[in-house]
């Protein structure tokens, strides 16, 4: 059984957004998904700076799934940022990304992601990455506890 860890999503498209939340639920994952319109939003919540500040509303994530190509701060300075703050260094990200260029991919990795995934053309894709997801990161991987 998979454990209900926080999901937190950095995706500004909406329609985007909707179809990971549906893509979740079909996959059978109840891990709550939060999110997050841009790196500078991620990094605050994260960060836990107001409003994301209420650990009740806003969970500390146990994954972080992050779009590359975001307005105010994208994910390339955001994974940076993320990589280089103590705190946050040791946060699960995987990477998903309509890019499939070998350069981005390697780049991802360089900046310190967990997983690189290139978004899928249809919705039973997506649900069949949503349900690796959560197998890998919630049922086969061993992560210790955090205080945070």
């Amino acid at each position: 059984m998979t454990k209900e860890v926080p999901i937190l999503m950095a995706e500004d498209d909406q329609e985007d957004q909707l179809i990971a939340k549906k893509a979740l639920r079909k996959a059978k994952l109840r891990n709550p998904l939060y999110f997050v319109n841009d790196g500078e939003e991620l990094l605050d919540y994260l960060n836990r700076k107001p409003p994301f500040d209420d650990d009740e509303a806003y969970p500390f994530p146990g994954l972080v799934i992050l779009d590359m190509n975001m307005p105010r701060k994208d994910g390339r300075q955001a994974l940076m940022e993320i990589r280089s703050t103590p705190s946050l260094s040791n946060v699960p990200v995987v990477i998903l990304s309509t890019s499939s260029e070998e350069e981005e991919i390697w780049r991802g990795y360089n900046l310190g992601a967990n997983s690189y995934i290139c978004k899928p053309v249809n919705f039973e894709k997506m649900v069949t990455i949503m349900q690796s997801i959560g197998k890998y990161w919630f049922t086969i991987v061993e992560a210790p506890d955090d205080e945070n």
